[in-house]
């Protein structure tokens, strides 16, 4: 494989292929040396000759079976990890500038100890999305899913998702929202990418947590992209079942109520903002 200065990875199920155009055409309007890995786990094969014409900026994987986020993001991480200087995991309901790659870019190789820059995260109509947070405690993941009392909702989500900051200072947080993130892909020689027992939900929490053990993880605001954030678990029945079975498995590999290095590294977080909690 060609060596490469930036490659991406979207996983597909069921998506409109205008997203996934949007984010090539993107792609195209950088000066960067990329190329863009779709893996499809929907049921049928319907947009592999959609992107035939990009030739070999793109590259489709039609895995035939729903592996999951994880897995199926896995099987670029391993294709590329020797091949790329930087990986970028992406939605593909995401909107953003293709200057802010070149800036994400720089940014991380002044500083080879960083392992993941994300951007600022935006709705559709401007506010902020709270993507970079401290690891959760179970009664933050419980409460803002399954107590519907905004004001308990609000007391928690305050300090979980570090709602009393602006969101416009660069800062190291060991967990964001996987939308949107940029690797160092020496990462993956420590790291080998998302755990595999997560079908879907928690693997962006468990992924982040792992690099952040050996590598800053980091919040950088100077850089915003747009997420249609779809919230599915809050609409369907299997989503909610997907996010409670994901949840159980990521306390019973860390620690309940009684993980002590989360507590230490949401301490060592929080300590950056001396004067702002």
């Amino acid at each position: 494989m060609s060596r490469f200065e930036l490659t991406v990875s979207i996983v597909l199920f069921k998506t409109d292929k205008l997203e996934v155009e949007n984010v090539i055409n993107k792609l195209l309007e950088t000066t960067i040396n990329w190329k863009l890995f779709l893996i499809d786990n929907s049921p049928e094969n319907t947009l592999q000759h959609f992107f035939e014409s990009y030739n070999d900026n793109v590259e489709y994987m039609f895995t035939n079976k729903n592996l999951g986020f994880g897995k199926a993001h896995n099987l670029v991480i391993n294709k590329i990890k020797r091949s790329s200087d930087f990986h970028l995991i992406l939605n593909s309901d995401i909107d953003f500038e293709s200057s802010i790659l070149n800036q994400m870019i720089l940014y991380m190789m002044k500083d080879n100890n960083i392992g993941i820059l994300a951007p600022k995260v935006l709705n559709l109509d401007g506010s902020i999305q709270y993507s970079a947070k401290l690891l959760p405690r179970p009664l933050d993941l419980i409460v803002r899913r399954f107590v519907p009392i905004k004001s308990i909702q609000d007391y928690f989500n305050n300090k979980f998702e570090l709602r009393f900051l602006s969101f416009d200072k660069i800062m190291q947080t060991p967990c964001f929202t996987g939308c949107f993130l940029l690797v160092n892909c020496e990462v993956f020689a420590k790291v080998e990418g998302f755990d595999e027992q997560f079908f879907m939900y928690s693997e962006d929490i468990d992924f982040t947590r792992q690099v952040n053990q050996k590598y800053k993880t980091i919040y950088y605001p100077e850089v915003s992209i747009f997420h249609e954030h779809g919230k599915g678990s809050y609409k369907s029945i299997k989503l909610l079942y997907y996010h409670i079975r994901s949840m159980v498995k990521y306390y019973n590999k860390w620690g309940w109520f009684f993980d002590k290095e989360r507590m230490q590294i949401n301490k060592k977080t929080l300590s950056q903002f001396n004067g702002e909690i």
